[in-house]
């Protein structure tokens, strides 16, 4: 017998169970989809105009943000969770990785344009390191629009203290008509 849970010449293991914790009540589990209105807004194409700036974005950036999405991207260079290590290293403290700053343009610009949009392409430059305790300013603004394959192309800069942490630009596609 062989699989996940086998190996040649080995005992099988026995899958574990989950046994439901009896200090939680019982939570119902809804039997239909969530509705469509509790999903944010897609904007449709028809409706983003080049110039359309996108409201402003702050996130607090903490020591908890960088260590988490650094773990969570597999990036366990020392300098995103080791302060002494960090400092070594001449930085002042530990520091944001690329991946994050990534995810959070991402978030940024789907959070405007919609759980419908499809995000075709991020360019993004780092610059100046954020480091626990500073807040992560994002802005934007629609710079071109494609009416061939119906994307926007969306100047983002993301600022803190020091200076400008991310700039680039976000392609993304929309829909013909708003959700």
């Amino acid at each position: 017998m062989t699989g996940p849970d086998t190996n040649p010449g080995t005992e099988p293991r026995a899958t574990p169970v989950i046994q439901p914790d009896a200090r939680l009540p019982d939570t119902p589990v809804p039997d239909t989809p969530v509705p469509a209105a509790a999903l944010p807004r897609t904007r449709a194409y028809g409706e983003v105009a080049a110039g359309d700036g996108l409201p402003r974005l702050e996130i607090p950036v903490t020591r908890t943000l960088i260590v988490a999405s650094a773990l969570a991207s597999r990036d366990y260079q020392d300098v995103h969770h080791d302060p002494g290590l960090a400092r070594e290293h001449g930085s002042r403290d530990i520091f944001m990785n690329i991946l994050t700053s990534n995810g959070l343009v991402d978030r940024y610009v789907t959070g405007w344009a919609g759980p419908a949009a499809v995000v075709k392409a991020i360019r993004i430059r780092l610059g100046a390191p954020s480091h626990p305790g500073d807040t992560l300013v994002l802005t934007g603004t629609v710079t071109a629009r494609s009416d061939a394959d119906r994307t926007v192309d969306i100047a983002v800069e993301g600022t803190n203290g020091l200076g400008t942490h991310v700039a680039g630009t976000v392609t993304v596609q929309l829909p013909v008509k708003a959700g």
